[in-house]
């Protein structure tokens, strides 16, 4: 999906690797809208055009995702390479934060994110549950801090879950429009009393329906949009939104699919082939697709408040050896971003 083509207003709306990511950086700062043109090509724009009131949902998207509600949890179904991606988005988070740690650590943080029609309260949130199961990510970063989540487009639950299992973690909150995912989240959470509330809380909303925290304690440290933004109308409109449920100091991470011939190819003709394809028809729209460089000119230009380095880490899916990193592959297919939130004083350093 790409962040602008006509961003269709705005923004529109991966198994362990033997191979260690090698993380780009790029530093950014806020400038301004922009208008990306490429001769030859539709006009993609950073600039958002769609009215505050519109919904980041899209019926057809939740339509699909009902109906893979039930075969969620099937490490073998239709959701298979999430369960094997899970583990590299623990690793790539965590080289994020590692290649900060020097100057940036969060502060403690419990408190759950307020939902609809809720005020916010003050949560306990410091369960010590060791995950089994697929998708147990390993430590995100220093012990001595924890960190609050909040994972949008969370479907079933798989990250959020792993998240919630580390020790690290204060609180998740998970949050997804499709009814029918979030009972399956529910369903799954219940099986393990290590990750019940109010360490992981599902809410079944979108992000214009959850209330923002008046104040940057409450807000949360990471926020993630793992394979969400191909799947939204107006990717910049959504981050609009929930970019400001982070705190300053806070990391937006996510992963998304580059708008190349080659991601056509093995996303499109092939990944979703009659009989051989691995995942269910209809599960992409290659005009979604967003380039790291669309995404990237987003934060520096027009999303709300200062950005640090946009990182970013391309990874392949294998047959029979699952995800890999594979470095510069970003432009191609299948990446992982990352970029932190500055404070004040990181701003005028």
């Amino acid at each position: 999906m790409a962040l602008g083509w006509p961003w269709r207003m705005p923004l529109r709306a991966v198994q362990k690797s033997s191979v260690a990511p090698r993380v780009t950086a790029q530093t950014s700062r806020r400038a301004g809208s922009t208008i990306l043109s490429t001769q030859g090509q539709r006009q993609h724009s950073t600039v958002s055009a769609a009215s505050p009131s519109a919904s980041s949902v899209s019926p057809s998207e939740v339509s699909h995702f009902s109906r893979l509600a039930s075969s969620w949890w099937d490490p073998h179904g239709p959701s298979r390479l999430l369960h094997l991606m899970n583990p590299l988005r623990h690793d790539f988070i965590r080289s994020c934060i590692d290649s900060t740690s020097a100057s940036f650590s969060f502060s403690n943080s419990t408190s759950p994110v307020a939902a609809p029609g809720q005020g916010l309260g003050q949560g306990q949130g410091q369960g010590q549950g060791q995950g089994q199961g697929q998708g147990q990510g390993q430590e995100t970063t220093s012990r001595s801090s924890t960190y609050s989540y909040l994972d949008i487009g969370c479907g079933g639950g798989i990250f959020a879950s792993s998240a919630a299992r580390l020790p690290s973690t204060s609180t998740v909150t998970a949050i997804d429009p499709t009814e029918l995912v979030i009972e399956v989240a529910r369903s799954q959470q219940r099986t393990d009393p290590a990750i019940s509330a109010p360490k992981l809380q599902y809410l079944n909303c979108a992000i214009e329906d959850l209330l923002t925290p008046p104040e940057d304690k409450d807000k949360v440290d990471i926020l993630t949009v793992f394979e969400v933004l191909e799947h939204i109308d107006s990717p910049s409109s959504f981050l609009d939104l929930a970019i400001p449920h982070v705190k300053p100091g806070g990391w937006i991470f996510g992963s998304t699919i580059s708008r190349s011939l080659t991601a056509f190819l093995t996303t499109k003709l092939i990944a979703e082939a009659p009989l051989v394809g691995v995942v269910p028809a209809g599960t992409h729209d290659w005009n979604k697709y967003i380039n790291p460089s669309e995404l990237r000119q987003y934060f520096e230009t027009r999303a709300p408040g200062v950005w640090g380095g946009f990182q970013t880490q391309g990874v392949v899916y294998l047959p029979a050896l699952g995800w890999r990193f594979v470095n510069n592959s970003e432009d191609f297919g299948n990446y992982f971003f990352g970029v932190q939130k500055l404070g004040r004083a990181d701003a005028t350093d």
